[in-house]
């Protein structure tokens, strides 16, 4: 899958006609993310996956490993992200935080749309912005919060094994995992990129705001 005008056109159009759903904070934190469109360039830098690196055109998202050194959600899968300043609006924070944690200024027209919320059971009401990233070439992560950044391709989402799907004792719905290379991203950020290949690239109207989160991801 190619990172060209096509993908774009596709994207923006299943977007348009995607009826969000929103959720109230009601004493939660707002935050959002930025799944961001971007090339395979120099790889995903992920066991498994390292054949991608002369596909410099292949369509990819940004993920990043948090850094071991923060309180919350260290060492993690994560979506560059954040919680939102007081006024903010989460497009607004959603480029900022790429600004801060890779490097990555954009300006509001790389802003495509929204997914869904998801409430994560550590307290946070997320918002996730899908963003045209371009080829992102000059992105670097920023040490006191990216542990590193891969870029994963679309491709990768689109495995015949994806979602992973298990059942939790006490709750009526699963956890949901993404499998990427020989290792697997848990929800909340597995729930946005289930979303977005199933929005963005297949067109369906797909909820994942149900899906729960493995125990690791409550704290």
């Amino acid at each position: 899958m190619r990172r060209d005008l096509r993908l774009r056109a596709l994207i923006q159009h299943n977007l348009s006609r995607f009826q969000v759903k929103a959720l109230g904070h009601e004493g939660q934190k707002a935050a959002a993310v930025a799944i961001a469109v971007t090339d395979v360039g120099h790889g995903a830098n992920l066991k498994g996956l390292n054949d991608y690196a002369a596909c410099n055109t292949q369509a990819a998202l940004i993920l990043t490993r948090r850094a071991a050194s923060l309180r919350q959600h260290s060492g993690q899968w994560a979506l560059p992200g954040g919680r939102m300043d007081d006024g903010e609006s989460a497009e607004q924070a959603a480029l900022r935080e790429l600004h801060e944690e890779i490097g990555l200024k954009l300006g509001a027209d790389a802003i495509m749309g929204r997914l869904d919320d998801f409430a994560t059971r550590s307290g946070y009401v997320i918002t996730p912005l899908v963003v045209w990233a371009g080829t992102a070439r000059h992105i670097a992560p920023n040490p006191g919060e990216v542990q590193s950044i891969h870029r994963i391709p679309v491709t990768e989402f689109q495995r015949a094994d994806a979602p992973i799907l298990n059942a939790r004792q006490g709750s009526e719905h699963p956890v949901l995992r993404m499998p990427v290379g020989e290792s697997w991203i848990a929800a909340p950020t597995a729930a946005f990129l289930y979303q977005f290949r199933e929005v963005c690239i297949e067109g369906l109207d797909t909820r994942v705001a149900h899906f729960e989160q493995p125990e690791f991801a409550w704290k």
